[in-house]
């Protein structure tokens, strides 16, 4: 085998030719880089966020540069709407092969002792309820095609709690552990089930910290890398899990922190 050959062979391990992909919380940030990567990497990629003005724009960005892309509004925490987006989906495409569970929500910053219990069902609704909701849904369809692979984005709160941030952190542990649960339970199906645990990274959902000079001058510093992530930086790691070139990855909890967990 030549080397062109070799490459060939390598670059098709990642390609998402065929693939229908889902993606929620794609307006803007993570979601937005991580659809924009599967679709250069050949999938149909569906849009999802709670504004259908929102995920339209998105999507016409992406079809001017030659990507196949749909946006279907979906608030997570609403059942209906996410069976809504499987269904307007499956009626689109005719197939779900990925879906990447990215829409969180994170209301406050303070002690858990201050924090109400309404605060407490809504972060867990949205980070943990939707992403088990929503994999159920998809589970039979990819299970009768044959497998699939499913990513939660999780977060290294998850792992280390920060001060400020206990309700984000446990919610984010739930996931991890559903996470695994679900990737040994449904490997006979075909489907993998792996999780991103992003550290900081500059969007508008972490604005609060990266806003503050003084915070994130102390994260930038104690990370090896000495600074925090752009968005981008996340795509490629969903690309390698949602692709035949991680097809013996299941379970696995990936870190993209700039070394924030070795430190």
């Amino acid at each position: 085998m030549n080397t062109k050959t070799q490459n060939t062979r390598i670059i098709k391990r990642f390609s998402l030719e065929g693939k229908v992909a889902i993606i929620t919380g794609a307006s803007k940030g993570i979601g937005e880089s991580i659809a924009r990567g599967m679709a250069e990497a050949g999938a149909k990629v569906v849009i999802s966020s709670r504004k259908q003005v929102a995920v339209d724009a998105v999507a016409e960005r992406f079809k001017a540069d030659g990507l196949e892309a749909t946006g279907i509004a979906c608030h997570v925490g609403n059942e209906v709407q996410l069976q809504n987006l499987v269904d307007k989906t499956m009626e689109t495409y005719g197939r779900i092969d990925i879906i990447v569970n990215n829409a969180a929500t994170n209301p406050v910053f303070a002690p858990i002792a201050q924090v109400e219990g309404n605060i407490f069902d809504k972060i867990m609704g949205v980070n943990v309820k939707s992403p088990f909701t929503f994999s159920n849904m998809v589970y039979p369809i990819m299970k009768k095609q044959g497998g699939g692979a499913i990513i939660h984005i999780s977060s290294v709160e998850g792992q280390r709690p920060s001060a400020g941030l206990g309700l984000y952190s446990v919610s984010k542990a739930a996931l991890i552990m559903l996470t695994q649960s679900q990737a040994k339970e449904w490997g006979q199906d075909g489907i993998r089930v792996n999780a991103i645990c992003p550290g900081l990274i500059q969007t508008k959902f972490s604005a609060a910290l990266w806003q503050n000079e003084k915070v994130l001058k102390t994260v930038e510093n104690h990370l090896p890398l000495r600074r925090m992530a752009q968005p981008d930086e996340m795509a490629g790691l969903a690309l390698f899990l949602a692709s035949d070139a991680s097809s013996y990855c299941t379970g696995g909890i990936f870190d993209a922190d700039g070394g924030h967990m070795i430190t």
